[in-house]
């Protein structure tokens, strides 16, 4: 198998391996819609999804790494592109994977001592009041400013990088670039859901497309993928 075809598989494999994961959340955590409940209502839906649970979290999170070896991968396969150009590529992706991988983690490791700790019947007021505090903080800190502020503007940075590299090589049409500086706009525009004047409350119109955006970036990746294989 060559380098090309390998990180064509890859570049499909990721997109269906996040959907997958982040559908079993949501069937069986009501995730994302869960984060807008109140603490102990979400420790407590947690705690009952068992280990189960704690290891799609785990799998969710590997998602985010398998970002890192495509946008290195994917930087060699673009023949005919600026070296530079490819290298900033290469290097924005690896920031996105870390940091998505950030935001996500502390759900199979953080979160589980949290949900235990919220269930010890002999906990005083004042420390259920920390639980609190402590899962609000790391949710606004990893998950929000991380996570998916981070997260999105890498991804959408990265995602423009290879269009605009796509259009310059010879390996991929350059329809599928200029896509993929579109949809890196896009995805660059929902990284500001929670910034400046939005920062409580979320801005609407980001928390709409976020999803939908989601959906199109992951047609993009299997399309590019897919003109890698042919």
């Amino acid at each position: 198998m060559t380098a090309t075809t390998a990180t064509g598989w890859l570049l499909i494999g990721l997109p269906l391996a996040f959907n997958a994961a982040f559908a079993a959340l949501a069937v069986t955590f009501g995730y994302p819609e869960i984060l807008r409940r109140p603490t102990e209502e979400v420790l407590a839906r947690f705690r009952a999804g068992g280990s189960s649970l704690v290891l799609l979290w785990w799998a969710f999170a590997m998602t985010a790494v398998l970002l890192a070896p495509v946008a290195v991968m994917l930087s060699g396969a673009l023949d005919g592109a600026g070296p530079l150009l490819l290298s900033v590529g290469a290097t924005v992706g690896v920031l996105a994977a870390a940091v998505q991988f950030l935001g996500l983690i502390r759900w199979p490791f953080l979160v589980p001592y949290l949900a235990r700790a919220s269930a010890d019947t002999e906990a005083t007021p004042a420390r259920k009041e920390a639980i609190d505090i402590v899962f609000q903080a790391f949710n606004r800190f990893l998950g929000v400013a991380v996570g998916e502020h981070l997260g999105f503007l890498l991804t959408g940075a990265w995602s423009i990088l290879v269009g605009i590299a796509a259009t310059q090589s010879t390996e991929l049409p350059a329809w599928l670039g200029a896509a993929g500086i579109v949809v890196g706009a896009f995805l660059a525009l929902c990284s500001l859901e929670f910034v400046g004047p939005f920062e409580r409350a979320g801005w609407k119109v980001a928390a709409t497309l976020t999803p939908i955006v989601y959906v199109v970036w992951s047609v993009w990746l299997v399309a590019t993928g897919i003109a890698l294989l042919l």
